[in-house]
């Protein structure tokens, strides 16, 4: 599964550097000199015969922040106009690459979405759709079995127990919760 950690803003001067939308907790790491990252140019416009091409996986010869923002330069990205054409190209990491948390509280978003949910006697409720990051709390967005979708505060009142190895989440509902 590719996990998005950025995405490809405008250029920055004029030797190929970009800034890059940020989309994950640990940017030092996932923006190392050295690291690969994995291209999803998506809604990128197809180049035309012969122009420069958004290759499959860019390297990171440098990153740096700079006012809030961060800077960087890709292996063979050499001046701007190259670096415009990467724009808008989401950049990803495989998730079969990323270590799990060492802190058994602890859970990244791949490894909650698809997870059944159930209530503590059984009964399912639905699946974990999508996680959101709410300034409060983190939300898992739950897809009923009806289609509908309902957010569970992911706290461990509300949610006791997580358990990816079987498979699903346990909630406790507060009455009320999924008819809003």
């Amino acid at each position: 599964m590719l996990l998005i950690v950025g995405r490809i803003g405008k250029p920055h001067g004029i030797r190929g550097e970009v800034t890059v939308e940020v989309r994950t907790d640990e940017p030092e790491a996932r923006f190392a000199p050295g690291s690969v990252l994995v291209t999803d140019p998506g809604a990128v416009a197809p180049p035309a015969p012969g122009a420069y091409r958004v290759p499959e996986k860019l390297t990171i010869e440098s990153a740096r922040w700079h006012q809030g923002r961060l800077l960087v330069a890709f292996e063979g990205v050499l001046d701007r106009d190259v670096a415009e054409v990467l724009r808008g190209t989401l950049l990803g990491v495989d998730s079969a690459d990323v270590a799990p948390p060492a802190d058994p509280e602890e859970f990244l978003d791949h490894q909650l979405v698809g997870l059944a949910v159930v209530t503590p006697a059984g009964e399912r409720l639905g699946e974990v759709a999508r996680i959101d990051h709410a300034p409060a709390s983190d939300l898992l967005v739950l897809r009923r079995p009806d289609g509908r979708t309902a957010l569970i505060p992911f706290v461990k009142a509300i949610v006791p127990e997580v358990d990816v190895p079987g498979g699903r989440v346990v909630v406790e509902l507060p009455g009320g919760l999924l008819d809003l």
